[in-house]
Protein backbone atom coordinates (compact mmCIF):
# COMPACT_ATOMS: atom_id res chain seq x y z
CA UNK A 1 0.00 0.00 0.00
CA UNK A 2 1.78 2.57 -1.10
CA UNK A 3 1.57 6.66 1.28
CA UNK A 4 -1.03 8.41 -0.87
CA UNK A 5 -3.24 5.37 -0.13
CA UNK A 6 -2.18 5.36 3.57
CA UNK A 7 -3.32 8.82 3.79
CA UNK A 8 -6.06 8.73 2.60
CA UNK A 9 -7.26 5.39 4.82
CA UNK A 10 -6.02 7.17 7.93
CA UNK A 11 -7.93 10.13 7.16
CA UNK A 12 -11.11 8.26 6.94
CA UNK A 13 -10.32 6.26 9.71
CA UNK A 14 -9.41 9.37 11.68
CA UNK A 15 -12.86 11.19 10.24
CA UNK A 16 -15.18 8.25 11.40
CA UNK A 17 -13.58 7.48 14.26
CA UNK A 18 -12.94 3.76 13.76
CA UNK A 19 -10.35 2.79 15.74
CA UNK A 20 -7.04 1.55 13.37
CA UNK A 21 -7.64 -1.73 15.15
CA UNK A 22 -10.36 -2.41 13.36
CA UNK A 23 -9.43 -1.87 10.25
CA UNK A 24 -7.79 -4.92 8.31
CA UNK A 25 -4.15 -3.65 7.94
CA UNK A 26 -0.73 -5.40 8.39
CA UNK A 27 1.58 -4.02 11.27
CA UNK A 28 3.60 -2.08 8.31
CA UNK A 29 0.84 -0.82 7.10
CA UNK A 30 -0.80 0.58 10.34
CA UNK A 31 2.47 2.02 11.46
CA UNK A 32 2.56 3.84 8.31
CA UNK A 33 -0.92 4.78 8.88
CA UNK A 34 -0.04 6.51 12.56
CA UNK A 35 2.86 8.12 11.23
CA UNK A 36 1.04 9.88 8.16
CA UNK A 37 -1.70 11.13 10.54
CA UNK A 38 0.51 12.30 13.43
CA UNK A 39 2.59 14.24 10.73
CA UNK A 40 -1.05 15.59 9.55
CA UNK A 41 -1.57 16.72 13.15
CA UNK A 42 1.40 19.26 13.06
CA UNK A 43 0.75 20.82 9.56
CA UNK A 44 0.14 24.45 8.96
CA UNK A 45 1.57 25.94 11.96
CA UNK A 46 3.86 28.32 9.49
CA UNK A 47 6.31 29.42 12.29
CA UNK A 48 7.39 29.55 15.76
CA UNK A 49 9.96 30.73 18.12
CA UNK A 50 10.93 29.31 21.13
CA UNK A 51 13.49 29.64 24.12
CA UNK A 52 14.72 26.78 25.66
CA UNK A 53 17.48 25.73 28.80
CA UNK A 54 19.78 22.49 27.81
CA UNK A 55 20.93 20.67 31.00
CA UNK A 56 23.84 18.68 30.60
CA UNK A 57 24.44 16.08 33.28
CA UNK A 58 27.82 13.55 33.30
CA UNK A 59 27.95 10.29 34.75
CA UNK A 60 29.11 11.44 37.73
CA UNK A 61 26.05 14.13 38.31
CA UNK A 62 27.86 17.21 37.15
CA UNK A 63 25.68 19.89 35.48
CA UNK A 64 26.10 22.52 33.07
CA UNK A 65 23.44 24.78 31.69
CA UNK A 66 23.66 26.19 27.90
CA UNK A 67 20.73 28.55 26.57
CA UNK A 68 19.77 29.13 23.61
CA UNK A 69 16.21 30.14 21.28
CA UNK A 70 15.00 28.40 18.53
CA UNK A 71 12.98 29.66 15.24
CA UNK A 72 11.04 27.35 13.21
CA UNK A 73 9.93 27.74 9.73
CA UNK A 74 7.42 25.74 8.01
CA UNK A 75 7.90 24.68 4.42
CA UNK A 76 5.56 23.22 1.92
CA UNK A 77 6.22 20.06 0.41
CA UNK A 78 9.45 19.33 2.31
CA UNK A 79 10.82 19.51 5.43
CA UNK A 80 10.96 22.46 7.97
CA UNK A 81 13.92 24.91 8.67
CA UNK A 82 15.36 25.53 11.81
CA UNK A 83 17.84 28.13 13.84
CA UNK A 84 19.19 27.99 16.53
CA UNK A 85 21.12 30.22 18.81
CA UNK A 86 23.12 30.10 21.77
CA UNK A 87 23.06 33.11 23.97
CA UNK A 88 25.26 31.16 27.42
CA UNK A 89 27.34 30.60 28.57
CA UNK A 90 30.36 32.35 27.40
CA UNK A 91 32.37 30.13 25.74
CA UNK A 92 29.43 28.79 23.35
CA UNK A 93 27.58 32.39 22.80
CA UNK A 94 26.36 33.14 19.28
CA UNK A 95 27.54 29.64 18.15
CA UNK A 96 24.41 28.96 15.09
CA UNK A 97 23.01 26.04 14.01
CA UNK A 98 20.96 26.02 10.66
CA UNK A 99 19.42 23.37 9.56
CA UNK A 100 17.12 22.62 6.50
CA UNK A 101 14.82 19.22 6.85
CA UNK A 102 14.03 17.58 3.60
CA UNK A 103 11.55 14.47 2.88
CA UNK A 104 14.04 12.64 1.27
CA UNK A 105 17.96 12.39 1.17
CA UNK A 106 20.65 13.80 3.20
CA UNK A 107 19.36 17.25 5.44
CA UNK A 108 21.21 20.53 5.25
CA UNK A 109 23.02 21.40 8.12
CA UNK A 110 25.58 24.52 8.94
CA UNK A 111 27.04 25.42 11.72
CA UNK A 112 28.44 28.68 12.78
CA UNK A 113 31.22 28.95 14.94
CA UNK A 114 31.93 32.77 16.54
CA UNK A 115 35.63 31.56 17.72
CA UNK A 116 36.48 30.89 14.18
CA UNK A 117 34.26 33.32 12.30
CA UNK A 118 33.28 31.22 10.17
CA UNK A 119 30.36 28.80 8.90
CA UNK A 120 30.73 24.78 8.88
CA UNK A 121 28.95 22.77 6.97
CA UNK A 122 28.10 20.05 8.32
CA UNK A 123 28.56 16.40 6.37
CA UNK A 124 25.87 13.67 5.93
CA UNK A 125 28.34 11.35 7.30
CA UNK A 126 28.86 13.10 11.05
CA UNK A 127 24.81 13.56 11.60
CA UNK A 128 24.77 10.67 14.00
CA UNK A 129 27.51 13.48 16.16
CA UNK A 130 26.59 14.56 19.54
CA UNK A 131 24.97 18.04 19.46
CA UNK A 132 26.98 20.86 20.65
CA UNK A 133 28.27 18.18 23.16
CA UNK A 134 24.83 17.20 24.48
CA UNK A 135 23.20 13.70 24.53
CA UNK A 136 21.19 14.79 21.47
CA UNK A 137 22.46 13.77 18.19
CA UNK A 138 22.21 16.15 14.97
CA UNK A 139 19.99 14.04 13.74
CA UNK A 140 17.39 14.18 16.42
CA UNK A 141 16.99 17.67 16.33
CA UNK A 142 15.72 18.27 12.92
CA UNK A 143 12.21 17.46 12.15
CA UNK A 144 10.96 13.61 11.55
CA UNK A 145 9.49 13.78 8.21
CA UNK A 146 7.62 10.78 6.75
CA UNK A 147 9.44 8.98 4.41
CA UNK A 148 12.91 9.24 6.21
CA UNK A 149 11.56 6.19 8.12
CA UNK A 150 9.86 2.95 7.19
CA UNK A 151 7.29 1.81 9.67
CA UNK A 152 6.29 -1.21 11.81
CA UNK A 153 3.09 -0.83 14.39
CA UNK A 154 4.44 -3.37 17.17
CA UNK A 155 1.46 -3.17 19.67
CA UNK A 156 -0.92 -0.84 21.87
CA UNK A 157 -0.24 -0.52 25.29
CA UNK A 158 -0.56 1.82 28.18
CA UNK A 159 1.59 4.13 29.01
CA UNK A 160 1.79 6.17 32.30
CA UNK A 161 -1.74 6.09 31.70
CA UNK A 162 -2.34 6.67 28.16
CA UNK A 163 -3.48 4.46 25.43
CA UNK A 164 -0.62 4.51 23.27
CA UNK A 165 0.64 3.17 19.85
CA UNK A 166 4.47 1.48 19.67
CA UNK A 167 5.60 1.95 16.67
CA UNK A 168 8.86 0.68 15.53
CA UNK A 169 10.81 3.26 13.13
CA UNK A 170 13.40 2.35 11.19
CA UNK A 171 15.62 4.93 8.93
CA UNK A 172 15.81 5.06 5.27
CA UNK A 173 18.07 7.66 5.00
CA UNK A 174 22.24 6.99 5.28
CA UNK A 175 24.32 7.25 7.82
CA UNK A 176 22.32 7.19 10.77
CA UNK A 177 23.59 6.14 14.16
CA UNK A 178 20.64 4.12 14.84
CA UNK A 179 19.55 0.75 13.89
CA UNK A 180 15.94 1.80 14.87
CA UNK A 181 13.56 3.57 17.29
CA UNK A 182 10.68 2.40 19.35
CA UNK A 183 7.82 5.65 19.95
CA UNK A 184 5.68 5.19 22.05
CA UNK A 185 2.49 7.86 20.69
CA UNK A 186 -0.42 8.94 22.58
CA UNK A 187 -3.41 7.16 20.39
CA UNK A 188 -5.78 10.26 21.45
CA UNK A 189 -3.61 13.45 20.77
CA UNK A 190 -0.98 12.16 18.82
CA UNK A 191 1.81 13.10 21.56
CA UNK A 192 5.41 11.30 20.92
CA UNK A 193 5.51 10.61 24.51
CA UNK A 194 8.85 8.49 24.68
CA UNK A 195 11.45 6.96 22.42
CA UNK A 196 13.63 4.42 22.55
CA UNK A 197 16.98 4.41 20.11
CA UNK A 198 18.91 1.57 19.27
CA UNK A 199 22.83 1.94 18.27
CA UNK A 200 24.19 0.29 15.04
CA UNK A 201 24.74 -3.01 16.86
CA UNK A 202 20.66 -2.96 17.99
CA UNK A 203 22.04 -2.56 21.64
CA UNK A 204 19.59 0.28 23.22
CA UNK A 205 21.44 3.14 22.82
CA UNK A 206 19.34 6.43 24.59
CA UNK A 207 16.13 6.92 25.43
CA UNK A 208 14.33 10.44 25.32
CA UNK A 209 10.91 11.03 27.44
CA UNK A 210 8.98 14.21 26.49
CA UNK A 211 6.54 15.94 29.57
CA UNK A 212 4.77 18.47 30.28
CA UNK A 213 3.12 19.49 26.60
CA UNK A 214 0.87 22.44 26.20
CA UNK A 215 -1.77 22.81 23.44
CA UNK A 216 -1.20 25.82 21.16
CA UNK A 217 -3.43 27.63 18.56
CA UNK A 218 -6.03 25.14 19.95
CA UNK A 219 -4.60 22.59 17.76
CA UNK A 220 -0.94 21.88 18.35
CA UNK A 221 0.85 19.74 21.18
CA UNK A 222 4.47 21.15 22.15
CA UNK A 223 6.59 19.62 25.12
CA UNK A 224 8.09 21.80 28.49
CA UNK A 225 10.32 19.03 28.45
CA UNK A 226 12.75 17.14 26.46
CA UNK A 227 14.76 14.38 28.64
CA UNK A 228 17.58 12.09 26.92
CA UNK A 229 19.36 9.81 28.73
CA UNK A 230 22.38 7.82 27.20
CA UNK A 231 21.92 4.11 28.65
CA UNK A 232 25.81 3.35 27.80
CA UNK A 233 27.37 6.32 28.87
CA UNK A 234 25.60 7.48 31.83
CA UNK A 235 24.70 11.21 30.33
CA UNK A 236 21.96 12.47 30.21
CA UNK A 237 20.63 16.27 28.62
CA UNK A 238 17.33 17.74 29.34
CA UNK A 239 15.76 20.89 27.20
CA UNK A 240 13.24 22.91 29.27
CA UNK A 241 11.23 25.13 26.89
CA UNK A 242 9.33 28.02 27.39
CA UNK A 243 8.18 30.85 25.64
CA UNK A 244 6.46 29.69 22.27
CA UNK A 245 5.03 31.87 19.65
CA UNK A 246 3.34 31.07 16.94
CA UNK A 247 3.03 32.52 13.28
CA UNK A 248 5.48 35.43 14.04
CA UNK A 249 6.44 36.50 10.70
CA UNK A 250 9.30 34.24 10.04
CA UNK A 251 9.93 34.03 6.20
CA UNK A 252 13.18 32.32 4.36
CA UNK A 253 15.58 35.02 4.74
CA UNK A 254 15.50 34.22 8.43
CA UNK A 255 17.06 31.09 7.02
CA UNK A 256 20.27 31.18 5.19
CA UNK A 257 23.65 31.12 5.79
CA UNK A 258 24.19 34.69 6.36
CA UNK A 259 21.43 34.84 9.02
CA UNK A 260 23.60 32.49 11.12
CA UNK A 261 25.92 35.51 11.98
CA UNK A 262 23.29 37.53 11.83
CA UNK A 263 21.13 36.02 14.50
CA UNK A 264 22.36 37.66 17.24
Amino acid sequence: MNILKILIMSLIIVGTGIPFSAVAMTPQEKGLAIAVEDDKRDNGFKDYKADAIMILKNRHGDESARHLRFKTLEVQGDGDKNLTVFDKPRDIKKTAFLNFTHSLGDDDQWLYLPALKRVKRISSSNKSGPFVGSEFAYEDITSQEVKKYTYKWLRDEEYQGHKTFVVEQIPAYENSGYTRRVVWIDANEYRTLKVDFYDRKDSLLKTLSYKGYQKYLNQYWYPDEMYMVNHQTGKSTLLSWKNYTFQTGLTDKHFNKNSLKRAH
